[in-house]
């Protein structure tokens, strides 16, 4: 169970943007004299457990704000912009898995967050990942939605013509939140922050995880192999990794199904079975790929 010191915030900066893109509080902190933008819940939950959700490839916290919102009333919920991406400020040395995993680590530290469960998408994949190994003792469960880097994403013109077969794949509107938050990443971070994340060897740490890990992959997603060799991967070892595949989606998975991505996360946060809900549309499903042997046992229902 996680827990939690308040800790007062520095005087908040002027620059907020101009209108709240969610139910969740829009904030700033500084850590290590850079300002830190992020979003938490507006109201103390009644349960205890803190929740963080980390983004992904040069874009901000906002295009996971669907999924996060659904779950800021159960979990403690934080949504920061890492330094260097979205709205906070930029530093030199933020442009690597491990910086980055620090980074994370430093904004629970300046939140008083002693433990959490991260959730990330596509990139912060791979930062939960690090974090994990490198501060087991802070991490609860790790939730890793379309994990992206790796061999499959190599060279950089074959994860360029992947991102151009998911934008059409994905909704419409979420050009409106990605596009802004590349232009100001800019292509020179762009090319450093790639070589960092096809080298990182997130296969062979998330195998070496020893907490319960939730994996959830969209069947529409170009950035990842099928589902019949991410089972084989994942089969390599005795592992405490849970993957689903979701139907119907692809990579952004956080901003265009949040209400199946919010459910499974609950079941897979209270080890319930992974179930679908019947007022789904038919096209979207959710089924087990793999459960590692060291996984949770499912709970019965009360």
């Amino acid at each position: 169970m996680s827990t939690r010191k308040p800790t007062p915030g520095p005087p908040q900066p002027k620059r907020l943007p101009r209108r709240p893109a969610s139910s969740l509080a829009e904030k700033w902190t500084r850590i290590d004299d850079v300002d830190v933008f992020y979003r938490e819940s507006p109201r103390p939950s009644r349960d205890p457990r803190v929740m963080a959700h980390v983004h992904g490839f040069g874009l901000s916290g906002r295009y996971l704000l669907p999924t996060a919102e659904m779950l800021a009333e159960e979990f403690h919920t934080y949504v920061p912009d890492l330094p260097g991406f979205g709205h906070s400020g930029k530093r030199r040395d933020m442009l690597d898995i491990p910086d980055l995993a620090r980074a994370t680590l430093d904004f629970l530290d300046d939140r008083g967050v002693e433990k959490a469960t991260l959730v990330g998408n596509s990139m912060g994949c791979p930062v939960i990942i690090e974090f994990a190994h490198r501060y087991p003792e802070r991490i609860d469960r790790a939730v890793l939605v379309s994990p992206a880097g790796g061999l499959f994403n190599q060279p950089l013109r074959r994860a360029m013509t992947q991102l151009s077969q998911d934008a059409p794949r994905e909704p419409v509107r979420m050009a409106r939140v990605a596009v802004p938050d590349y232009v100001r990443f800019g292509v020179p971070s762009t090319v450093r922050m790639f070589r960092a994340l096809t080298q990182y060897p997130s296969l062979q740490r998330l195998l070496e995880m020893k907490l319960p890990t939730l994996v959830v992959l969209g069947q529409r997603d170009p950035l990842l192999p099928h589902a019949h060799r991410v089972d084989e991967i994942a089969s390599q070892t005795d592992s405490h990794v849970l993957v689903v595949m979701l139907e119907g989606a692809a990579h952004a998975i956080n901003f265009s199904h949040p209400g199946q991505l919010a459910h499974v996360i609950r079941h897979f946060m209270d080890d319930l079975p992974i179930e679908n809900d019947p007022a789904w549309p038919g096209h979207v499903r959710l089924y087990e790929v793999h459960r590692g042997k060291h996984h949770p046992p499912t709970k019965p229902k009360s």
